[in-house]
């Protein structure tokens, strides 16, 4: 087993182990309570998935540091050349609210590429994993590449019932007629890497963590993810972006950037 095989089991380990604890945690309606931070609400369970998980990593290589949404610290320094870059609870709504999309990852980040990441949705207990250059799976099985699905064919996906905003224009302009209700934006951009969508637009701020695990599993795939304004995800100076796009063919990607683009 190379190092990076062996992390990527390392890793995949302890998000399975955080996910577990989200579950059990979740009867305890003081681990769901917490404040809103601008748009963002902050449950305790994220501080205590936060600590959970930097420890399961910390464990697999004390040499690699953790780089936390819940840690402000690590987001005010100078980004690593090597590093774990974490999303404790990425859809902490759907966790409080008691709905299962919400999905708990990390990224090994070197330089300015995601090369292994784990992501696991501890409702449907369902594990995606990447390495880069070397394929992308889900509980060990791996994904197939995807076909070319023009703009317009396909299922976009997003968090409400139907589409709204951003997704209704899209959904209408280039003629979507298929769309699917999901939670997080990695699970949805999981749910594109896995084939159950093939879009996912989204007009508000993102942040590398939201973003790095999902999209090696996604980009693993074939598929593409972008900023809003088409821009790739470059992992170096700020770590919040206005939206992204992300698509399974990239023509589409691009294309939907492309009409958005002010």
């Amino acid at each position: 087993m190379n190092a990076q095989h062996a992390l990527l089991k390392a890793v995949a380990d302890a998000v399975v182990e955080v996910g577990a604890l989200l579950r059990e945690w979740r009867s305890d309606p003081s681990v769901r309570s917490g404040v809103w931070e601008g748009s963002q609400f902050k449950a305790e369970a994220d501080a205590m998935a936060h600590r959970a998980l930097s420890q399961r990593l910390t464990a697999i290589d004390a040499q690699i540091p953790v780089v936390s949404e819940e840690d402000p610290a690590s987001l005010s320094r100078e980004r690593p050349p090597r590093y774990w870059l974490i999303d404790p609870i990425d859809g902490t709504a759907s966790y409080v609210h008691g709905f299962a999309g919400y999905v708990t990852q990390a990224a090994l980040v070197i330089g300015e590429n995601p090369e292994v990441a784990a992501v696991f949705a501890p409702e449907s207990a369902v594990l995606y994993t990447a390495v880069r250059g070397q394929g992308a799976r889900r509980d060990g099985v791996p994904l197939p590449g995807h076909p070319p699905t023009p703009t317009g064919h396909g299922v976009l996906t997003d968090n409400t019932p139907e589409p709204t905003g951003i997704a209704r224009r899209v959904y209408d302009h280039f003629g979507y007629g298929e769309y699917l209700e999901s939670g997080s934006i990695s699970l949805k951009l999981c749910r594109i890497a896995e084939g159950a969508a093939h879009l996912f637009v989204k007009d508000v701020p993102v942040r590398d963590w939201d973003v790095a695990a999902p999209g090696l599993v996604l980009t693993e795939t074939g598929g593409l993810v972008t900023r809003l304004d088409g821009a790739a995800f470059t992992y170096r100076g700020s770590f919040e972006h206005t939206g992204l796009v992300g698509a399974a063919d990239p023509s589409t990607c691009r294309a939907v950037a492309h009409w958005l683009a002010p």
